[in-house]
């Protein structure tokens, strides 16, 4: 992105010390003293109401119950068993939310077991060790299945399935496997490249290939998948965002925060990535956060955080909300974007209108204010935006797959999971599960079907 006359964008605002300071883990993995005294803490819960919390329901009380007992990689196997992507989802799951919500020491101490840490220890110990792989394939079944999208739903299914034998061909549009955890979370929270490695561990199992480049375009090609394939599974994410609908979003330097979010991660000398001096991030979800702090992390001096309505209704977390303020975002609530402002075809502030509520319902109160801004990302949601898959015969509702509980959809032997399908969280630990779930009914579905003749 170049720099206008009237805007203050570019690269190397900081030294290679700052970036590397910024960008480092945001949650450093604990010691094995650390986590010996934390494991300890843990009540080892009958019916463990952290394990009813986990979307994949990984046995809390089991895998800290073997890191107490110096068992790492007991532990990391009843984590993997239930969700093979434990090793990211310990690290991105709002686990304040889910697991340490739940746990019995957050009432009686207001301090939960930090689940999330003692998991993340587990897993990375068994992935720095000699013999990383846990599992192995049941004997081969013949039967091959198509997953498209190589994100966490997609690779969380195609691993449960080959373990159970089956012979899958994962399909992405991207140049890399990963999905989200390759190309949408902030870089603080992944560092070291560990999408990447994580993705190596799950390929290890055997049985699994990868396809980049391959993007589903049209119903003939969903149609060909079927004939060719016993099973297909669509873990096709969001791949559209929604647009704010006001003057001015076509100008230079207003960008969709996950497109940001996206290039930040694929760049690899930090010091070369552009950013404004002031920039804006519309919206009030972890995305927006990841954008916002990033954004100050790369040396934007200032940065808001805008929202139109108050902080209790913010999609993102008081933790992530908290780490978005520590790290000098001002976060602007009940306020609504009317128009980005802008001079010679670039961005240079935006206009937002006050909100309030009356009778329950969001309404302009007539105030308006101006943020100056030299970049605007856009974090406002996104929607699948694949005309195809409707095309296809696929139920949608609100833009996205209907299926039934285990994944299967109105059109016989397709299946979807992840963000794609209608009615989820939009969380990572959540597409694994649907991804695990429609596995199952996949090879259930797949044992009571005879074998394919080669062709």
């Amino acid at each position: 992105m170049s720099t206008s006359s009237v805007s203050d964008i570019r690269a190397g605002r900081l030294g290679a010390a700052e970036y590397a300071a910024g960008f480092a883990d945001a949650s450093p993995a604990m010691t094995a003293s650390q986590a010996l005294l934390e494991a300890e803490r843990c009540l080892y819960c009958f019916d463990a109401p952290c394990t009813t919390a986990c979307p994949t329901g990984i046995d809390v009380p089991s895998f800290i119950r073997r890191i107490a007992d110096g068992n790492l990689r007991g532990a990391a196997r009843t984590i993997l068993d239930a969700n093979p992507l434990g090793g990211m989802c310990a690290r991105v799951c709002p686990t304040e939310t889910l697991c340490e919500q739940a746990c019995v020491r957050h009432t009686q101490e207001d301090r939960p077991v930090a689940i999330g840490r003692l998991q993340r220890h587990a897993v990375d110990a068994l992935m720095q060790s000699a013999r990383p792989q846990l599992f192995t394939r049941a004997p081969a079944t013949g039967k091959k299945v198509a997953v498209v999208g190589a994100g966490p739903a997609g690779l969380a299914c195609a691993h449960t399935l080959a373990r159970h034998g089956h012979d899958v061909v994962v399909m992405d549009a991207r140049p890399k496997a990963g999905g989200l955890n390759e190309y949408g979370l902030a870089a603080y929270k992944t560092p070291d490249d560990f999408a990447q490695r994580e993705l190596q561990w799950l390929l290890a199992l055997g049985g699994i290939t990868v396809r980049t480049g391959w993007r589903l375009a049209s119903a003939a090609q969903l149609s060909a998948l079927r004939d060719e394939y016993d099973a297909v599974f669509l873990g096709l994410g969001l791949a559209a965002t929604h647009t704010l609908g006001v003057p001015g979003e076509d100008l230079a330097g207003v960008e969709a925060a996950v497109d940001f979010i996206a290039r930040l991660r694929q760049t690899a000398d930090l010091a070369t990535l552009p950013i404004g001096r002031r920039v804006v991030v519309i919206g009030g979800g972890m995305t927006a956060v990841d954008a916002a702090v990033q954004s100050r992390l790369l040396g934007a001096e200032v940065v808001h955080m805008v929202y139109r309505r108050g902080p209790g209704q913010m999609s993102a977390s008081a933790d992530e909300q908290a780490w978005a303020q520590t790290h000098g975002v001002t976060i602007r609530h009940w306020l609504a974007p009317v128009e980005i402002l802008g001079q010679q075809g670039q961005a240079t502030g935006v206009r937002l209108a006050r909100q309030a509520l009356v009778n329950g319902q969001l309404q302009a109160t007539g105030e308006t204010e101006t943020i100056a801004a030299d970049m605007v990302f856009k974090a406002i949601g996104q929607t699948l935006g694949n005309p195809v898959l409707a095309e296809a015969g696929l139920t949608l509702a609100g833009g996205r797959i209907v299926t039934a509980p285990d994944g299967a959809t109105p059109l016989p032997g397709v299946w979807a999971g992840g963000d794609c399908r209608a009615g989820g969280l939009e969380l990572t630990v959540e597409a694994v599960e649907h991804g695990k779930r429609a596995a199952h009914a996949i090879h259930a579905r797949l044992g009571a079907t005879p074998q394919r003749a080669a062709a």
